[in-house]
């Protein structure tokens, strides 16, 4: 393969998720297309439909010219028309219309990534014309499909790959955002450090130290008598950080300690995706 090794942790959580999902929805019949996700606003049939547009422009297909209904209420932004264009122009699109064309793009995809030269740093464009490097695009798109494999898995009834390449880079991806989430967004105190506790399929330890000038950092080294701590599984850290579920839906599974007005900002503004 010609794939740059920095890549192929990315490629590899790709194919694992995408693989997932087409086993998912290949046996389901056309009234579960239909079935309520976790994704505000979205289906079964819409999470499919947004995960094949993803790959189709990853691909280099030109979007479709397609005119959004105005009473689609959960579309309030210019990134979510735009990610909603890929999804309403397959809303009354069949079942098997559905695996065919995800199947079709499964090997498209797998065929380009077999033939990808390029190197981590050559510049992309990414959505709304916004630029990013070829390792961010993969990065954010293996974190993506993952994220939507496990919508699917929420609203079928089948947990899973909790644990799976996919999920290591969500992890990832999640701590990165998790300083400006108590830094910036919750204002905790400087000089001061936030430890998160999560166990489940995937384990870690870590805190945001804030310093004297309010930023932001991750360390891995714990912190005694810390502003804030925050105990809970895996599957609600995901949940939580990717706007699943609000704080107060599984406040029986998150054990937070310290300044009450603190560790409420914080799981308040803990949705770093939607």
């Amino acid at each position: 393969m010609s794939l740059h090794p920095t890549l192929q942790p990315y490629a590899d959580a790709w194919t694992h998720s995408i693989e997932a999902i087409s086993e998912l929805v290949q046996p389901l019949v056309e009234g579960e297309w239909n079935w309520r996700t976790p994704c505000p606003g979205w289906s079964v049939r819409d999470v499919v439909s947004h995960v094949i547009g993803l790959d189709s422009e990853m691909y280099g297909d030109p979007r479709p010219i397609h005119s959004l209904p105005r009473d689609l209420f959960h579309v309030t932004t210019d990134l979510q028309r735009y990610m909603e264009m890929q999804v309403d122009v397959r809303r009354h699109h069949t079942a098997p219309e559905m695996t065919s064309e995800l199947e079709l793009m499964i090997i498209r995809r797998n065929r380009q990534l077999r033939g990808e030269s390029r190197q981590p740093g050559t510049i992309v464009r990414g959505p709304l014309g916004t630029e990013l490097t070829l390792e961010e695009s993969m990065r954010n798109h293996a974190f993506n499909v993952w994220v939507h494999e496990q919508d699917l898995r929420t609203a079928l009834g089948r947990p899973g790959n909790l644990d799976s390449p996919g999920a290591h880079i969500a992890r990832d991806v999640l701590l990165d955002a998790l300083p400006a989430v108590v830094a910036d967004r919750s204002d905790a105190p400087r000089s001061s450090a936030v430890v998160f506790d999560v166990h489940g399929p995937i384990e870690f330890l870590r805190t945001i130290r804030v310093d004297i000038q309010g930023r932001g950092s991750l360390e891995t080294a714990p912190a005694l008598g810390p502003a804030a701590s925050f105990a809970l599984d895996w599957e609600t850290y995901v949940r939580l950080a990717c706007g699943r579920v609000t704080a107060e839906a599984v406040a029986d599974r998150v054990k937070a300690e310290g300044e009450p007005r603190l560790t409420e900002a914080i799981l308040r503004n803990f949705a770093v995706t939607r």
